[in-house]
C-alpha cells in the first residue's frame, strides 16, 4: 500500500499503528520519529520499526505517508515543521481527537508541500505508552476521516483505505461535525467519569472499600492521562460546553422526576438508558 510510512511520536496509538502496519504488510518500511533518544534506543529492538530518529526530517525522508500521533496540542506545530523540508507531496494524516482547528491549520501549513487529510481512530486505552501498544488496537473500531471540500481525492481515498486495512470502520465527516459528535460520545463521557470519581473522592473517600464492579466500570476512563484530556477539552471547548449544558438540562429533568416522585418518568429514563446501552 505504501513504500514508507513515518510514525511521528510512538506512544500507544503511534506504536500500535506501526506494529499493525508492519504485520499487515501495509508498508515496506516503517520509520519512527521520537522526541527522546531513549525512545529511539528502545525502538532499535522492535522488529516492526525499520528506522528511528530524533531528527524529524531524517525520519520523514522518502515517506509517502506521514502519521502525526503526538498529543493534540503539538500536531499543528509538527505540520509546520514538516512544511519546511518535506518533498514528494506525501499524504499527511493524524490521530487527533479534535479536528476543526487541526485540519484548517495543517492544510494551510502544508499547502503545496503535502496533502493533509484529518483522521481520528476511536481507539485507545486508559493505559499509555509504547509498551502497551498492540496490533489489534484498531480492529473493529470506528475511525473518522475528515476531509474538506477541496481535499485531494487520491489522498482521501488512500487514507480511507489505510484505516480500513488496519481493521477500522471508516466514517467520513466534516471536521466541524466530527467535533460535535466526539464531544458527545467521547469527551462528555470522560468528563462525567472523571467528575464522578473526583466527587466520590471528596464525599465518600472510602468508596473503594465498598463498591462493586459497577463503579469500576463507570469510572474506568477516569484513569486516563489528566494532561492529555485537559488538552483535548481545551481544543474542543465550544462543543464540550454545549454537550455539558445539554446534559445538565437532561440531568435536571431526571432530578425533578425523582423529587416529584414521578416513578413512571424515572422508569422511562432507566429503560431508555438500558436500550441505548444494549446497542453498544
Amino acid at each position: 500500500m505504501f513504500q514508507t510510512i513515518t510514525i511521528v511520536a510512538p506512544g500507544l496509538l503511534g506504536a500500535s499503528l506501526g506494529i499493525a502496519a508492519s504485520e499487515k504488510g501495509l508498508a515496506q518500511n516503517v520509520s519512527v520519529w521520537a522526541r527522546r533518544q531513549e525512545s529511539v534506543d528502545a525502538l532499535a529492538s522492535k522488529t516492526w520499526c525499520t528506522h528511528a530518529s530524533t531528527d524529524l526530517a531524517e525520519a520523514c525522508r522518502d515517506a509517502d505517508l506521514i502519521v502525526l500521533c503526538s498529543p493534540v496540542n503539538s500536531i499543528i506545530t509538527l505540520s509546520q515543521q514538516l512544511a519546511s523540508f518535506v518533498t514528494g507531496n506525501p499524504i499527511v494524516t493524524d490521530v487527533g481527537s479534535v479536528k476543526a482547528d487541526i485540519v484548517q491549520q495543517c492544510e494551510t501549513a502544508l499547502a503545496g508541500k503535502a496533502r493533509f487529510i484529518g483522521s481520528h481512530p476511536m481507539a485507545g486505552s486508559e493505559k499509555t505508552g509504547m509498551d502497551n501498544a498492540t496490533a489489534s488496537l484498531f480492529d473493529d473500531r470506528s475511525c473518522f476521516v475528515t476531509p474538506n471540500s477541496d481535499s485531494d481525492p487520491e489522498a482521501l481515498s488512500k487514507t480511507v483505505a489505510f484505516w480500513q486495512a488496519l481493521g477500522s470502520t471508516v466514517f467520513q465527516e466534516s471536521p466541524e461535525k466530527h467535533d460535535q459528535i466526539v464531544a458527545q460520545v467521547s469527551h462528555l463521557p470522560h468528563l462525567l467519569a472523571s467528575s464522578l470519581a473526583a466527587f466520590l473522592g471528596d464525599h465518600c473517600p472510602t468508596a473503594a472499600q465498598h463498591c462493586g464492579n459497577g463503579l469500576c466500570d463507570t469510572t474506568r476512563v477516569a484513569s486516563g492521562s489528566p494532561e492529555l484530556w485537559r488538552e483535548i477539552v481545551a481544543q474542543n471547548r465550544p462543543q464540550v460546553l454545549r454537550a455539558l449544558r445539554d446534559y445538565q438540562n437532561h440531568l435536571q429533568t431526571l432530578t425533578t422526576a425523582i423529587a416529584n416522585q414521578d416513578d413512571n418518568a424515572l422508569l422511562q429514563e432507566l429503560a431508555n438508558g438500558k436500550t441505548f446501552r444494549d446497542q453498544l
